[in-house]
């Protein structure tokens, strides 16, 4: 991985602690309250998909509106975890790096390639005996 920045997002960052200052929202943006907001947007941006096959999830920009629906739930999504990192001093650049680091670990190439399977290689050989943990996940044990 090169040193560019891969998810270099101040500039939005500032706009947006800029937004809340001027309308007097700083009080409101507490990291709860900005994580549920960002749920929410997520909520919003799955409705759009929720009752659609594969096959139409894959063609939703060709309609307009449904493209513009699409559009501004992924940016209304965007800006909460934008600011929601900025209230929380999380260097967004730094965890993307991290995570994309620990992912490319935890899924190697040889092991993940062509399919969709949780962490390749950590699955037990009988999955109906893997006992889940709080979330669910087999891993989570």
């Amino acid at each position: 991985m090169n040193d560019a920045p891969l998810a270099d997002l101040r500039t939005l960052q500032a706009a947006l602690a800029q937004f809340a200052r001027e309308r007097d929202w700083e009080r409101f943006h507490s990291p709860k309250n900005l994580a549920m907001a960002l749920a929410g947007e997520a909520g919003e941006l799955l409705e759009v998909f929720q009752w659609l096959t594969e096959d139409e999830s894959r063609t939703v920009a060709r309609d307009p509106a449904t493209a513009r629906a699409v559009r501004d739930e992924i940016a209304d999504v965007l800006l909460y975890l934008a600011r929601l990192a900025d209230v929380l001093d999380i260097d967004l650049d730094e965890a993307v790096r991290d995570k994309l680091r620990r992912n490319a670990e935890r899924y190697p190439i040889d092991l993940a390639r062509g399919h969709a399977r949780k962490a390749p290689g950590l699955e037990p050989a009988d999955p109906a005996a893997a006992v889940s943990g709080p979330s669910g996940d087999p891993s989570a044990r």
